[in-house]
């Protein structure tokens, strides 16, 4: 992808007389100063997570406590962009479709205020075009680096092929965290639900001989009551 085809620049100039409909004279004049601040914005703006997002929040060690889950998080989270690149690159391809059809009409259509509205159709579709290219660049900065942390935490020391390998254990840190920050305040059914999981999976451990019985875990001030 050229460095031209993200660059909005020519499309901002363009649309820049035909916000008099819906600015002051004054607005107008400081937008087309401001066209190449613009300009930047447009193009250096976040649209998906950054890497600092991706690491302390995607990956957070308390919902994803060992390399395995972060890993195969990585690879759920790739996935997703994959999916969506290849989604909106048949929408580009449409859209490309659309211009050229849009461009055909216009050579055709001899009525001025038709003219006039397919000519508004095109400008149109030529900025979804630009736009969909800004996406398509951090979409594929993504994948990128989500191919990064993977590598990152691929040490050899769990199976990279089948997602449930690691689960039982992995689940279990994670459960144990949540058990952790249960207090008094909390409700009845996310206590229910949390330590329904933990007793579970530490009963299925138990069961494929993993672990020793553990003591259930209990919530501060919630303790057995004297007799």
């Amino acid at each position: 992808m050229t460095k031209e085809k993200r660059n909005i620049k020519e499309l901002i100039e363009k649309e820049a007389p035909n916000l008099n409909n819906i600015l002051e004279p004054e607005d107008v004049s400081i937008f087309k100063e401001m066209t190449e601040e613009l300009r930047d914005t447009w193009t250096k703006k976040q649209m998906f997570r950054t890497e600092t997002e991706m690491q302390f929040s995607v990956l957070n060690d308390a919902k994803y406590p060992t390399k395995a889950a972060k890993y195969w998080q990585c690879v759920r989270e790739q996935n997703v962009f994959l999916e969506n690149l290849m989604s909106l690159s048949f929408d580009y391809r449409r859209t490309e479709v659309k211009i050229k059809r849009l461009q055909q009409k216009l050579e055709q259509e001899e009525d001025p205020i038709k003219k006039e509205l397919l000519q508004i159709n095109l400008d149109e579709k030529v900025y979804s075009k630009a736009s969909a290219q800004l996406v398509a660049r951090d979409r594929m900065r993504e994948i990128k680096l989500w191919s990064k942390f993977k590598k990152q935490f691929d040490d050899g020391s769990f199976d990279t092929k089948n997602v449930n390998t690691h689960q039982l254990n992995s689940y279990h840190l994670t459960m144990r965290n949540k058990a952790e920050t249960l207090t008094q305040g909390s409700s009845q059914p996310e206590v229910f639900n949390v330590l329904g999981q933990l007793q579970s999976i530490e009963r299925i451990k138990k069961e494929n001989g993993q672990i020793e019985a553990t003591k259930k875990p209990e919530l501060p001030g919630l303790g057995a009551k004297p007799e």
